[in-house]
């Protein structure tokens, strides 16, 4: 039903391929400017790198559900 509606509006596998490899590359980025901006330490920088990190294996799932949709 979700996947569905996404694919009426207009969204699709490629565009929830490319969302995850984006992501991917903001993990990198997140962690690097939480060590560099913040003085709070590794654990944090680790946290945000974790956290940005969850998305790309959801983007990558949806972009097989929706592939799967598609066909």
């Amino acid at each position: 039903m979700v996947v569905k509606k996404l694919h009426e509006a207009g969204l699709r596998s490629e565009h929830a391929y490319t969302a995850a490899v984006v992501s991917i590359g903001l993990t990198v980025v997140s962690w690097m400017g939480s060590i560099k901006g913040e003085t709070a330490g590794m654990d944090r920088a680790d946290r945000w790198g974790i956290f940005v990190g969850e998305w790309a294996p959801t983007f990558f799932g949806l972009g097989l559900a929706l592939a799967q949709y598609e066909d």
